[in-house]
């Protein structure tokens, strides 16, 4: 076989097992009959892959149970299904939140092994303390689990903000105090692991393909809602970040023409009305200073003014009402633009109404194109603190294994 041969013999068997691992992860279990249905690659080529991805420990079989597997079954043939073996590795998700750090350990099928939580100077802050922090607070994360650095095969970092995936560089971010940092380098160069970093919005739309509600949805969106807005888009069950990493950046779509300023720097941001930041600037405004909220953490502050709103003060109904319209308005041009099957909902402010009420619906109903076919559906998935950090694990997930399939293409190629 000569070089030109071998390479294209291994690339195909490389997109062959990437095709094959992917199917199996986006089901969670699946027989092989159907991986070759659904990635178009002939039954012995799957079974010659599954048989490699076996031996690798990636995957594993299980019991597989299906009601066109019923005569089988019956003729005393088990029907056999594959999975993710969870026990070839662990990884670590790490948020960078801005008042803390999130931490989850999670094995390759997503379950939770640990999680830790360590309070932070409020951000911005320089890289060298980012790193600073991420290292001890892994170590101490770790210990608390009973485990070391060395247990990991990897490390997601979220966070807000402008992130190329592709190279670890962070063009900018709310939790960095100086612009365009290669800050994969900088963590790789301190701590001896390999890390994955992404916009944090994409990691909790990967948690959704591959551990909850998207799961098996080709074309779906996740919404996130906290200290700021975020989007993750998966289109035909692939991660959609643009050509700079700066694709859908839904908080920083415009809503009003010269409108409140953005801490991007812009003005008229959705981001600039419905964030937390948002509410409490335009709550300072409105109703002055909270005697109860001094020394209160961002979520306490936000759930007093939810309170006050409740008990029937206008001002801050008012505050909600606006903020409910202006991201109706957003989701709208979402619908209008990508025509998703389903829209998932994530983050903090989903534990008050304001954003997903019947008049957030009503409005979100009537600013969509209207056609004679099921709308999106819309999910609420209120994960809590975890969720961003099992969302930063869920990208080690698929950088590690990533890795993985491609030592097996390297492993055949010198065996060749």
């Amino acid at each position: 076989m000569n070089q030109r041969t071998a390479k294209l013999h291994s690339d195909t068997r490389q997109t062959g097992r990437k095709a094959v691992f992917s199917a199996i992860q986006r089901a969670g279990r699946i027989p092989r009959v159907e991986i070759a249905r659904q990635t178009g690659i002939s039954p012995a080529t799957v079974t010659a892959i599954t048989q490699e991805l076996m031996r690798a420990g990636l995957i594993e079989e299980v019991e597989w149970t299906s009601e066109s597997d019923g005569d089988d079954a019956r003729r005393g043939r088990p029907p056999v299904g594959l999975k993710v073996r969870g026990k070839a590795g662990l990884v670590a998700g790490v948020k960078i939140g801005h008042e803390s750090l999130m931490i989850g350990i999670c094995d390759l099928e997503g379950r939770v092994i640990g999680e830790h939580r360590v309070d932070i100077p409020a951000t911005p802050l320089e890289p060298r303390e980012v790193v600073r922090l991420i290292h001890d607070a892994l170590v101490a994360g770790l210990v608390v689990n009973g485990m070391g650095l060395d247990d990991l095969s990897g490390v997601g970092i979220g966070l807000s903000g402008f992130v190329d995936a592709r190279r670890g560089f962070v063009h900018w971010s709310p939790s960095l105090a100086v612009r365009n940092v290669a800050l994969r380098d900088a963590l790789e160069a301190a701590i001896p692991l390999p890390f994955f970093l992404d916009n944090d919005a994409n990691l909790v739309a990967k948690a959704e393909q591959l551990f909850g509600f998207g799961r098996g949805v080709a074309n779906f969106v996740v919404v996130t809602i906290e200290q700021g807005v975020g989007l993750g888009i998966v289109v035909d069950h692939e991660l959609y970040r643009g050509t700079r990493g700066c694709g859908a950046e839904f908080g920083h779509t415009k809503v009003h023409l010269d409108g409140a300023l953005c801490r991007c720097g812009q003005r008229g941001c959705l981001e600039a009305y419905v964030a937390e930041y948002a509410l409490l600037r335009e709550a300072d405004i409105i109703l002055g200073p909270e005697p109860s909220w001094r020394g209160a953490t961002t979520v306490e502050r936000l759930m007093r003014l939810d309170e006050i709103a409740r008990e029937g003060n206008e001002a801050a109904r008012s505050i909600f009402r606006r903020a409910g319209r202006m991201f109706a308005l957003g989701l709208s041009n979402i619908v209008n633009l990508f025509d998703p099957e389903l829209i998932i909902l994530a983050g903090e402010q989903l534990n008050m109404d304001h954003l997903c009420n019947a008049d957030v619906m009503a409005d979100l109903r009537r600013w969509s194109v209207k056609v004679d076919a099921p709308p999106a559906r819309i999910r609420t998935h209120r994960w809590g603190d975890l969720m961003w950090a099992q969302g930063a694990a869920a990208m080690a997930v698929s950088g590690v294994t990533e890795r993985a399939l491609e030592a097996l293409t390297a492993e055949g190629a010198d065996a060749r």
